[in-house]
């Protein structure tokens, strides 16, 4: 009579079956350590540089951006930005006078437009042109470790500088662009220029951060040179000044505290 041959005891069992799980998933293709530690640089390499282009405290800081349209110098346009966190922002339009009292708030990804006289805001995208080449987002929202997952995808040199260089995709349709190309300096994580692109991979303009000074306690680019990549001879250049530190509480951003500013 054949023998039936002993049951494994149920520990040893258990133990062969995880090692074989083990074996199993280890085959599979995962992310390295390598990779991992290259996402981690990305990222820390993006929330530096954006410390530099703003604080993350709230701040007010006057813009003035100047437009050349088809080789023709268009209206200069001037703001009062008021913003705190990187996700708080509310844009004043101070100039020209027709458009003076003009308001965008940003709140998170979300924009409106509120116009003097009319009773309901309107709804707008990042993506929107604000004036010349700039954005509604260039303005109202400058947070990319927020809107962007970053890859660091090598180093450049520039007239003797190294530069990381870094791909950022969006993380959802809302955001400003859907792809960027971003040049961060070594050592200093300071911005040198980006190229943003649509989903498609189409390249819709330059920027080029530029005239660092000392502004809001920190050395910052003064000035952003954009340009559009789609229309010739067509470009804006966004200028920062009198940048000072606000205590703004949250009620500011909202729908019904504008009224009250002054």
């Amino acid at each position: 009579m054949n023998r039936i041959p002993p049951l494994l005891p149920p520990l040893v069992s258990r133990a062969v079956a995880a090692a074989a799980i083990s074996v199993f998933f280890s085959a599979l293709p995962g992310i390295s350590q390598a990779e991992e530690d290259s996402d981690a640089a990305a990222r820390t390499i993006l929330q530096k540089a954006d410390e530099i282009r703003f604080p993350i405290s709230g701040f007010e800081v006057a813009v003035r951006i100047r437009s050349i349209e088809g080789g023709s110098e268009a209206e200069v346009r001037e703001f009062k930005v008021l913003s705190k966190g990187n996700e708080n922002t509310i844009v004043l339009t101070t100039a020209p006078a027709s458009e003076r009292g003009q308001i965008l708030l940003m709140k998170a990804r979300d924009l409106w437009l509120f116009v003097p006289n009319v009773s309901q805001p309107v709804r707008l995208s990042l993506s929107q042109r604000l004036t010349g080449v700039v954005s509604n987002g260039d303005i109202a929202r400058a947070n990319f470790s927020g809107d962007y997952t970053p890859k660091l995808v090598g180093v450049e040199t520039i007239e003797g500088q190294a530069y990381h260089v870094l791909d950022l995709v969006a993380v959802d349709r809302s955001v400003t662009y859907q792809k960027v190309k971003y040049w961060v300096r070594q050592g200093t994580s300071a911005p040198h220029k980006a190229e943003f692109y649509s989903l498609s991979g189409r390249l819709l303009k330059t920027c080029s951060y530029e005239d660092y000074k000392l502004l809001g306690g920190k050395v910052r680019p003064t000035r952003l040179a954009m340009v559009d990549a789609l229309k010739e001879n067509t470009r804006s250049f966004m200028e920062y000044e009198d940048m000072k530190d606000r205590d703004l509480p949250d009620k500011v951003f909202t729908k019904e505290y504008l009224k009250k500013l002054e």
